[in-house]
């Protein structure tokens, strides 16, 4: 199975939760037209108040189907788009890909991948008890962030439902993704 686009999301506002919606257009060094997030610089409340002009590395947030269907199995109905994300995948492991990764969505748009979203205590707000199903501490003591990752826009395009996505790992060595 190849990884398919299964849902696109936006919203104008800062809302944890985005309506889905029949197709999205990514603008080239911005992110998703007409999301709260759009912008070539952070546009993110917590990251703005901590300094403005840190560069937009979050215009894309992507998650994948198959974390919802876990939780689904643990009690929790999550939709698409309710956790804020844009794009919500299937077959594509997200959380393996390095840094750099370029995924291309259709015929048109192309994302780097930047890093993992860090989730919230929104998350618990929406679904009390979800969090700790999108971080985990392992036995090892280190964290593990699943609640999808981010990424910038390169090239434009529209994304819809159904769209394949063809994954390009950068050159070199992999570098495992890291919060952003």
């Amino acid at each position: 199975m190849h990884p398919t686009v299964t849902a696109v999301s936006a919203h104008p506002t800062h809302t944890f939760t985005k309506p889905t919606r029949p197709s999205i257009r990514l603008l080239a060094g911005l992110g998703v037209e007409g999301d709260a997030h759009l912008g070539t610089t952070v546009q993110h409340r917590s990251r703005v108040a901590q300094d403005p002009t840190q560069p937009n590395l979050r215009q894309v947030h992507l998650i994948h189907a198959e974390l919802l269907d876990e939780v689904a199995t643990e009690g929790f109905h999550v939709l698409p788009g309710q956790l804020g994300e844009n794009i919500t995948t299937r077959g594509l492991d997200p959380l393996s890909l390095g840094t750099g990764t370029v995924l291309h969505l259709g015929p048109d748009a192309r994302i780097r991948v930047t890093g993992l979203r860090n989730p919230c205590a929104q998350i618990n707000d929406f679904a009390p008890g979800l969090l700790a199903h999108m971080v985990r501490r392992e036995q090892d003591g280190t964290i593990t962030r699943r609640a999808g990752i981010m990424g910038t826009v390169l090239a434009s395009g529209t994304v819809e439902p159904g769209m394949r996505i063809t994954v390009h790992p950068p050159q070199g060595p992999h570098i495992p993704l890291q919060r952003v």
